[in-house]
């Protein structure tokens, strides 16, 4: 079954046609949507939205991005919430969490070591309460696997993946699974474009990131910054099909399976 396993389907840029957005990701068949939250302040936005989405699930955590304007006391909520929703079956990770050293703000030294705590803190609560992990990596791989290696034992996904091979099965010797996205769409994309072509289907899962990272067939339509949805994600399961030279339904499956068990997602649509 179709996964979107990353959408922040509680952006702005949905408020004027949710319900639509929501229409045709069912109408393309897709079963679940997780939707991660940043911080606090959207927690019970993500919550509230997954309720009423079917098949949706959430995810709590602070995101790298907003980490600078973050404090422990923040962190203390999280925790809070995690255990208050402990029988919720919709919230299935701690995330959107990890490090950004992409953003110029976000690479001083001070910002570093403050999204370096902030990412621990969340490892360290996420392997308390039994939970895995949505991880942002972008070009802070080895940074990211160095604090995963010091809490064993938690699973995840890490989202929007574009590292290199060897960085890749590092990932998955730690049982954390690798998130195919609208970059794998772009031919240009020769790194990622390899590891889907030649990492084996069962450490993959499909994800959208939407309303970000559009796929091709949306970027080549308008000059316009494009906006992405959940329904896309059926476009990226037949990139991945092509790119393995397999059936697409094949790759549905699998991808699904890898999901669902990750997640704890049901086979059908609540």
């Amino acid at each position: 079954m179709l996964i979107d396993t990353h959408c922040h389907l509680d952006s702005s840029r949905f408020d004027a046609d949710r319900d639509a957005v929501i229409k045709r990701a069912l109408a393309a068949d897709v079963r679940h949507i997780v939707i991660p939250a940043v911080n606090p302040d959207n927690f019970q936005a993500v919550a509230d939205l997954a309720d009423r989405v079917p098949g949706g699930a959430y995810a709590l955590g602070i995101h790298p991005m907003c980490v600078p304007d973050a404090s422990e006391a923040d962190l203390e909520l999280l925790d809070e919430a995690l255990e208050a929703r402990r029988d919720d079956t919709r919230l299935v990770a701690v995330g959107e969490i990890g490090l950004d050293f992409f953003i110029p703000e976000l690479k001083t030294d001070h910002a570093v070591r403050k999204q370096e705590a902030f990412y621990l803190a969340q490892l360290r609560i996420a392997r308390r309460h039994g939970l895995p992990v949505i991880l942002h990596v972008r070009r802070s791989q080895d940074r990211i696997l160095k604090y995963l290696r010091q809490q064993p034992g938690i699973e995840g996904v890490a989202h929007a993946f574009n590292g290199s091979m060897q960085q890749a099965h590092s990932f998955i010797d730690l049982g954390i699974k690798l998130g195919a996205g609208g970059a794998m769409t772009y031919e240009r994309s020769r790194q990622i474009r390899r590891l889907g072509a030649q990492i084996p289907l069962s450490n993959w899962v499909l994800e959208t990131d939407a309303p970000d990272i559009p796929p091709a067939w949306l970027s080549s339509k308008t000059d316009q910054p494009p906006r992405n949805e959940p329904a896309e994600v059926a476009g990226v399961a037949r990139t991945l099909a092509s790119l393995k030279n397999m059936a697409l339904a094949d790759v549905i499956t699998q991808t699904g399976q890898n999901a669902s068990r990750l997640f704890g997602l049901s086979s059908t649509t609540q």
